[in-house]
């Protein structure tokens, strides 16, 4: 009996929260649009997300890419299949693997450090003495890393799926003797439209979902420094499982829309 009532507690306090970060996502869209703009805050915040996560990206993209044609190559081999390398690991990468595990990566980087910072803020009551001063705390903090966040993540993105491809052509040069003229050549013949603009699309929605994850655990943190802790690692692991689930309905509806 004591159990079956500690689940329904569960699914209660799951839905709870679900209404409470949709009604935090519209109130996003609700002021998103409507002045005043902070616009130095937001490049401020474009800069703190984008350019302080490419050396992460572009580490995690190269070895990416080393590995994944390492893993394939003696595969390949068995079938004498080598010349398909180049062909399947664009796509692989492009299609799905570059964006979820840059997603990934982000949202350990970006979605911990916008809940422990916003948490921090809102434990030493930054975030009640900018109400008290009339600042609109929503728009100077929420708006701006959301809106940085999906700006600043395809962009990681593109950036991370392209280190990979050179990864992969390192390997393929050393391993297999391909110049790396034939190894791009083949990469840009193997992908298409439908393969970058479904997989550019989805990564809006990932960068959206880890500034909204991240903004509401933090906006919300509970006092005390354990609160701040809670927020992030609730960050992090929510928005790591929203990820998924994005992924796996834009894939449902590109299967529908594009032909892949």
């Amino acid at each position: 009996m004591a159990y079956s009532q500690e689940v329904l507690v569960r699914f209660r306090n799951f839905f709870i929260e679900i209404g409470e970060l949709s009604f935090f996502a519209h109130r996003y869209f609700k002021e998103v649009f409507s002045p005043p703009f902070e616009f130095k805050e937001l490049l401020r915040q474009c800069y703190q997300i984008g350019n302080k996560s490419l050396l992460l990206v572009g580490v995690t993209g190269f070895i990416l890419g080393l590995v994944f044609t390492l893993q394939s190559r003696p595969t390949l081999m068995q079938f004498g299949a080598e010349s398909w390398m180049p062909s399947m690991v664009s796509i692989s990468i492009v299609r799905e693997i570059g964006p979820v595990i840059t997603a990934l990566i982000c949202a350990g980087r970006i979605g911990s450090g916008i809940g422990a910072e916003l948490g921090s803020m809102r434990v030493t009551e930054q975030i009640d003495a900018m109400e008290v001063s009339g600042t609109n705390p929503f728009k100077y903090l929420v708006i701006t890393r959301i809106t940085a966040a999906t700006l600043m993540l395809p962009i990681l993105v593109i950036f991370g799926d392209a280190i990979a491809l050179i990864g992969s052509a390192i390997v393929e040069n050393l391993k297999g003797a391909v110049s790396y003229q034939l190894y791009f050549g083949k990469v840009f013949n193997a992908l298409h439209f439908n393969d970058l603009i479904p997989a550019t699309i989805k990564t809006f929605f990932f960068g959206f979902a880890i500034g909204l994850v991240g903004c509401y655990k933090g906006y919300f943190c509970k006092k005390g420094t354990v609160g701040v802790g809670e927020a992030s690692n609730a960050a992090v692991v929510y928005s790591s499982m929203l990820l998924f689930i994005i992924d796996f309905i834009a894939v449902f509806v590109t299967d529908i829309f594009f032909e892949i």
